[in-house]
């Protein structure tokens, strides 16, 4: 009976009729899903060579839909052949991605060389996969891939070690879209959240402190290290000419090292370096200086918050950036609490770039 039905799948397995296909691949999968061990084992041996032979010989004339559902059909199955397995594997990826996130038939070794062979599709797939063993993690790390990276710290069930998690906070420097899902990974201590901490944006920041209760004299000292680690930790002389490069020359590291943020505005200001403030302005907004200063020297606030809405600053915050700029500069610029209302309509629902366009456009004619 056995050899009866191989030989009549052979023949299907030879012929280009889409019908024949259909019927091929319907029923070679009844007949492994009943010959398996305990409906989930892997095939005898004097059934596997069979059916490896006949799934190869699908592959090559079968059409895209064919190889798709053969791969969905097949994704969890135990029993399917390694050799046909790593072929879907290197498929397309609408074809790939369901052997790859759960075929229990692919290995280790399989999955590696699936990063070294196939296109960033697959890799994501792989990073996503659940249960990743440690051994591809740190293949993922070694790469560096930022989109792979990303994927691998959302996936929560692969197997970080101690040193791998601590690498990836580390990638987290220069790859911005894994701050988020770090500052909710579960993974996450106290002290890695401190040295993420100095990279991300407000709102993460909040999140971080709240969750693990930082003392904020813990998180700014934090921050001076990011900054003294990029700038060289050197003291600014008092001349004020060379203070002027000085702040010019940091913002310069900073913008070079991937580190320049909006949360230095608010660092700056609170101790008291107006100058490096406009600098950083500057160079997030890509503003020139002297139109900073025109717009801080005016009466209208509302300049200074189109600048700061450029960059990204908090509606939120921008009320403490206008107190500390006036504090420091003279109670400039003037307008009073009116002045400061008018400020806040610059966070309007428009995005950064039409604020840069307006604060240009505006602070050239002041």
């Amino acid at each position: 009976m056995l050899a009866e039905q191989t030989a009549d799948l052979l023949t299907l397995a030879h012929s280009r009729a889409p019908a024949d296909r259909a019927r091929l691949l319907s029923g070679v999968i009844d007949l492994c899903a009943a010959t398996a061990e305990d409906g989930a084992g892997a095939l005898p041996p004097e059934v596997n060579s069979v059916v490896e032979g006949v799934f190869i010989a699908l592959m090559e004339q079968a059409e895209h839909d064919i190889r798709k559902n053969l791969a969905e059909k097949l994704a969890e199955a135990a029993w399917a052949p390694p050799a046909l397995v790593n072929m879907l594997a290197l498929d397309d990826i609408e074809i790939a991605q369901p052997i790859i996130a759960y075929s229990p038939v692919l290995g280790e070794a399989a999955l590696l060389r699936i990063m070294v062979e196939a296109a960033l599709d697959h890799q994501l797939a792989v990073a996503r996969r659940p249960g990743l063993t440690a051994g591809v993690v740190d293949a993922i790390l070694e790469a560096g891939e930022p989109a792979v990276l990303t994927a691998l710290v959302s996936n929560e069930t692969a197997e970080v070690s101690d040193d791998a998690f601590n690498a990836l906070v580390g990638h987290a420097r220069r790859v911005v879209a894994m701050r988020s899902p770090l500052a909710r990974h579960p993974r996450l201590s106290s002290e890695l959240a401190v040295r993420l901490y100095a990279w991300v944006g407000e709102s993460l920041k909040t999140a971080l402190a709240s969750r693990f209760r930082l003392d904020p004299a813990v998180l700014d000292e934090a921050m001076s290290q990011a900054t003294r680690a990029v700038a060289g930790a050197a003291p600014l002389p008092p001349v004020e000419e060379e203070r002027d490069d000085m702040d010019r020359s940091l913002v310069e590291k900073l913008q070079q090292a991937g580190e320049l943020r909006p949360g230095y505005l608010l660092r700056a200001l609170r101790e008291g370096r107006l100058n490096l403030f406009v600098h950083v302005l500057a160079g997030l907004g890509g503003f020139e200086s002297v139109l900073l200063r025109r717009a801080m020297n005016s009466d209208r606030p509302e300049l200074l918050g189109l600048a700061c809405a450029a960059v990204g600053v908090d509606r939120g915050a921008f009320p403490t950036v206008l107190a500390l700029v006036r504090e420091l500069n003279g109670q400039k610029p003037g307008g009073g609490v009116d002045g400061a209302n008018r400020a806040l309509g610059a966070f309007g629902p428009f995005d950064r770039d039409i604020a840069r366009a307006a604060f240009n456009q505006a602070a050239s004619r002041s």
